[in-house]
Parts: C-alpha cells; sequence; structure tokens
C-alpha cells in the first residue's frame, strides 16, 4: 500500500495534491486527473474557456514535481521549427549547430494548441508519441519523464483550427476545469495572486522521483476480472449503435495505464472497478463519436449502467 509519507518523511503524492489544492482552488478531481495522466505516462488535453485556469495548472504541476517547465503560444503564424529547434550556422566551426525548440523540456505547455494551423499542429505529433524529435535529418530524444499539457479553446471561437482524430488520439485524456463554485471564488478573489504563489514554491519531488511514480503505476496488479471488465467496456462501443466509431486498442491501453495511476493515486496496490468507471470519461470522451447528436457525457453514464462489473 502507498501512504501519504514515506519513512523517511519526504514528500509524497499526497504532498503535491494537498499544495496543488491550495492554489486551486475547488477542482481536486481535476488535478487528480491531470496528475494521473501524467503519472500514466500520457499526455493532457484541457478543453475550456478562457480564464479557468489551464495554464496555472500546467505551471503549478510543473513546479511541484521538479520538472523543467517551457510554454508554447500557438498562433496561426507559429512554425514546426519554432517548437522543434532549427540549425544555425556557427562560423567558428564552419558547420550548422542545432539549437533545440522549447520541445526539448519535461513538461510543455501547448497554450490555445487549435489556434495553430495542422502544419504547427502536427509537429507535436512525433513527439508526444515517440518522445524523440526528428529534426535536420536527425533523431534527438527528449527528457524523461516527458508531458505535453495542451489547452484548446472550444470549437466555436473565431480563430481555431480543429484537432485532427489522429492528434487527438495522442491526448490520454482530455478534461475541463469548468468555473470555481462560488466559496471558491470568493476566496480566489480575496486570496493572493496565484502566480506569486507558485513562484514561492519549493519542489516537493523530483524529475527521478516522477519516473520511480511512473514505474510504480504500471506495476499496480490488475487482476483478469478487471481486464475482461475493460475489454467488455471498450466491445461495448464497437457494437452500440449511439457510437458512430468504437475505442481502438490504444484508448483500451490508455484505460489501463490511467487506472493504474489513478488506483495508485488513491493509495492501492490494486485496481477496483471504480478506478476504471473514475477514468473513463477523460479518456474515451475525446475519442468517441456519436452516431446522433446528444450528450456525451449522457453516452458514457449509460456505457458504465450497460456493461456489467464482473
Amino acid at each position: 500500500m502507498l501512504t501519504p509519507k514515506t519513512r523517511s518523511g519526504s514528500p509524497s503524492i499526497d504532498d503535491v495534491l494537498q499544495t496543488a489544492n491550495h492554489i486551486i482552488l475547488g477542482k481536486e478531481r481535476e488535478i487528480r486527473m491531470a496528475l494521473a495522466c501524467l503519472l500514466a505516462r500520457g499526455h493532457l488535453l484541457i478543453e475550456d474557456v478562457p480564464g479557468v485556469g489551464k495554464t496555472t495548472l500546467a505551471h503549478l504541476l510543473a513546479k511541484l514535481l521538479g520538472l523543467d517547465f517551457q510554454r508554447i503560444q500557438f498562433t496561426s503564424d507559429l512554425l514546426p521549427a519554432d517548437i522543434l529547434g532549427v540549425s544555425v550556422f556557427d562560423r567558428d566551426s564552419g558547420n550548422f549547430r542545432f539549437h533545440p525548440g522549447p520541445v526539448f523540456s519535461s513538461v510543455i505547455l501547448a497554450d490555445e494548441v487549435n489556434r495553430a494551423t495542422p502544419k504547427a499542429q502536427s509537429a507535436l505529433l512525433e513527439a508526444m508519441e515517440e518522445r524523440q524529435v526528428t529534426a535536420e535529418g536527425k533523431t534527438r530524444p527528449l527528457p524523461e519523464p516527458f508531458f505535453v499539457i495542451a489547452t484548446q479553446n472550444p470549437a466555436h471561437q473565431i480563430g481555431t483550427f480543429p484537432l485532427p482524430e489522429s492528434q487527438l488520439d495522442r491526448f490520454l485524456m482530455r478534461i475541463a476545469i469548468g468555473y470555481p463554485d462560488r466559496a471558491a471564488e470568493r476566496e480566489l478573489l480575496s486570496g493572493a495572486d496565484r502566480r506569486e504563489m507558485i513562484s514561492a514554491l519549493q519542489p516537493l519531488l523530483s524529475a527521478q522521483a516522477v519516473l520511480e511514480l511512473q514505474q510504480k503505476a504500471m506495476h499496480v496488479h490488475a487482476a483478469p476480472a478487471l481486464i475482461d471488465y475493460v475489454q467488455a467496456l471498450v466491445e461495448h462501443t464497437r457494437h452500440a449503435p449511439e457510437f458512430d466509431a468504437g475505442l481502438s486498442p490504444r484508448a483500451a491501453l490508455g484505460m489501463m495505464a490511467s487506472a493504474r495511476a489513478w488506483a495508485m493515486i488513491e493509495g492501492r496496490d490494486h485496481l477496483l472497478p471504480e478506478d476504471i468507471q473514475a477514468i473513463l470519461p477523460s479518456v474515451a470522451g475525446h475519442r468517441l463519436k456519436l452516431a446522433v447528436g446528444g450528450d456525451m457525457t449522457i453516452a458514457l453514464r449509460q456505457l458504465v449502467e450497460s456493461v456489467a462489473i464482473p
């Protein structure tokens, strides 16, 4: 079993969550989901209106986990080289020298990713999937851990380019932060500036500690019956008339990885059906399409109700 504190008294996942909840008020579940996505070695898409704390969440996680952080502001004139890097001629050596772009950091905030052109969006594809970048004919590995948090404005807003399905599928999870409740917003209005609070924080973990937690998450025990449950959920989406297309094997793998990470955050070394149900909307919602108009939230709730727990 995982405990809030190790024997040495060093910081733990619970310490990270407690500190994060003190900065971003009233969003405990969303913070847990973002951390689970990182521990599952996935990438996170946050879709919401401007000003609800998407950028703050990305910066906060990087600071608390002791990871290098870079923000890339996606705009209509952004070029792939602005993300990956470019080679510049060095007069002293007489050769071209590669200058790495901002993608060579552990945590990348791709801010307003759907405001860039598809060409610029695709520059992240190889990095997110292969954890490497091919530039100027040479393949360069990215740092570990490597975590992309992309923010996306609602598609109806002016100046947006919808993410293609291949890009959406690179994101393990998609979440929305939403507006704070009245009590949280009141505390936010009367409290200190969140950016100043983040700047004053000290890292609670390190890159090596995050890698170790990712390894632990991979080894959270999943009983055969729980694997059967994931298969049943996935198969149901492939045959249910309300969905235009079902979940892929990659989505099934993502469900298992996310559920393991969620169970570990909950302090357990084994999966429960509740772990799978907890992460299902975030993992499946952006991968499924409804055959007819409707509410995806309702469709996913009906999916859970239709598949029996083993």
